[in-house]
């Protein structure tokens, strides 16, 4: 090849190349076209390499356009836009389908704030905590959230003398309880962790009679009507009366009561009625639920009842109001706590019932850790689960306490996780004298069934043979050792040791 050559050439510089992989020379390769005579020039070998010589450039606007006209090109448009829209109509049809076809979920119930979590009554402040009053009880809100609380019930914290209507100033916080700011304090710390706030407004909390006798009536109705203004003001979201079903004969206050509770702006959140009420029979706690129209009634529905007896209840209220209604306590700010009533081998089989029952439960303070009355009603709460200066035997009643209070968080959690447990129906499928069954279920989501036998000698066999209910179950929680959570179980012969309780779970099948 000449220096003439008019091809466009590249220069190819190669350092220290092996000699058997440099260019050859013209001599040597023999082929004057292939490769440029090599030049050598300060120990740098150049080798001209020729550029591809064609490039594919596509067609030309002018040649797009005649074969754009052509027959061929013209039938395969349509054919691709026909297949395009046939797809598009195939897909719409077929989500169509699986819409009409797929079971219809239902509709949430209407529920209030206090139907989404557990109730906490806290009636001496100062027996609460290691702070004396308000201040002290405001410091742990955190701890109540950590246990899915959705309310506070407080008090009563104002002022009242017993038996004496002219000391009576229900807008006023006793010295003994704190200041209105402290309790502003708690109010605040409370909504800031979706918290609400109830206030225990009993007049005469101190003395015999909860509302004083009959002629003190006007002195607290103006008292009254004048405090529940005051406190919705002050941020507070409901308020408890005891002994609801003697005041509630007095038309003119009570309903005077509920239109101030109730008579809300559009948007504002719902104010609570709790009443309290000594009654035990299902039949007079639905009596005292209609007359007084409370939002929720505390009672002694499931005080002391064999496990045949709290089925018999459970199942007549259940079936005459709506579940928004009920509530389900056991003790309270007069009848004192969980342990005291029902024994310490039987906290947590409570706790689960109360979390599990279709209502809103509600608990004393305490009642999660198994506090025990002593001389008073209102004991001294435990907050130190860790100390190390005590003796093995409070040691041991701490980690029992500490087991109580996981306990009662892990199921208090899958309460408020679950619709079924949350707002399900139920369903009972068992109940003796010691042993009782029920299942919670919503529309398409996971079923609970929940199973307890309060022997507290005999294992008892349930043969869970319902058309709602299949043969393998897997354990969630249980009161005792003998299961684990994630443990197969057969419902045929499902075996409860004396004094357990399980929760058990089983998927939706269509």
């Amino acid at each position: 090849m000449s220096n003439n050559t008019e091809v466009d050439m590249k220069d190819v510089e190669l350092n220290e190349v092996d000699q058997e992989k440099q260019p050859m020379t013209v001599g040597e390769s023999g082929n004057n076209d292939a490769i440029s005579p090599v030049t050598e020039k300060n120990g740098i070998v150049k080798v001209k390499i020729p550029d591809e010589e064609t490039k594919f450039t596509g067609l030309s606007k002018e040649e797009l356009l005649q074969v754009a006209g052509t027959p061929g090109w013209v039938r395969v448009r349509w054919g691709l836009l026909i297949l395009f829209w046939l797809g598009w109509l195939g897909m719409l049809a077929g989500a169509i389908a699986i819409i009409v076809q797929a079971p219809r979920c239902k509709p949430i119930p209407e529920m209030n704030w206090w139907n989404y979590g557990p109730l906490y009554q806290i009636g001496d402040v100062n027996a609460f905590t290691e702070s004396p009053g308000l201040l002290g009880l405001a410091n742990k809100i955190e701890k109540m959230d950590e246990l899915k609380m959705k309310g506070l019930v407080i008090g009563p914290v104002h002022v009242s003398t017993a038996d004496e209507p002219k000391d009576l100033d229900l807008e006023k916080i006793s010295t003994e309880a704190g200041t209105l700011e402290e309790f502003k304090k708690v109010i605040q710390a409370a909504h800031k962790r979706g918290i609400y706030v109830v206030l225990d407004l009993t007049p005469n909390y101190k003395g015999s009679e909860p509302w004083f006798t009959k002629e003190a009536d006007n002195t607290v109705v103006v008292e009254l009507k004048s405090a529940l203004i005051h406190w919705l003001k002050e941020g507070v979201d409901g308020f408890l009366f005891y002994g609801v079903e003697n005041v509630s004969t007095e038309t003119s206050l009570w309903s005077d009561v509920k239109v101030i509770i109730h008579n809300q702006t559009e948007g504002e959140t719902k104010k609570v009625l709790i009443g309290a009420t000594d009654k035990y029979l299902p039949n007079d706690i639905a009596a005292v639920l209609n007359s007084t129209g409370v939002d929720l009634l505390l009672s002694g529905a499931l005080k002391s009842k064999s496990a045949l007896d709290i089925a018999h209840t459970v199942d007549r209220l259940y079936s005459t109001h709506n579940q928004s209604q009920l509530a389900w306590n056991i003790g309270g700010r007069i009848t004192g706590h969980l342990a005291s009533l029902v024994g310490l081998a039987h906290v947590k089989m409570y706790q689960l019932l109360l979390l599990t029952l279709p209502g809103t439960p509600v608990f004393n303070y305490g009642d999660e850790i198994g506090l025990q009355d002593g001389s008073t009603k209102n004991p001294t709460m435990v907050w130190d689960f860790l100390s190390q200066e005590l003796n093995e035997t409070s040691k041991s009643e701490l980690e029992e306490m500490g087991s109580f209070r996981v306990f009662f968080k892990a199921v208090s959690e899958k309460r408020m996780k679950e619709r079924s447990l949350q707002h399900g129906e139920y369903l009972p499928v068992f109940n003796s004298t010691s042993a009782l069954a029920y299942v919670r279920r919503w529309d398409q989501n996971e079923r609970y069934l929940i199973a307890l036998n309060w022997h507290l000698n005999d294992t008892v066999t349930l043969q869970l043979q319902h058309a709602e209910i299949p043969e393998k179950v897997t354990v969630v929680f249980s009161t005792t050792n003998n299961m684990a959570p994630g443990d197969i179980l057969n419902l045929a012969q499902l075996e409860l040791e004396p004094e357990q309780g399980v929760m058990l779970k089983f998927p939706y099948t269509a």
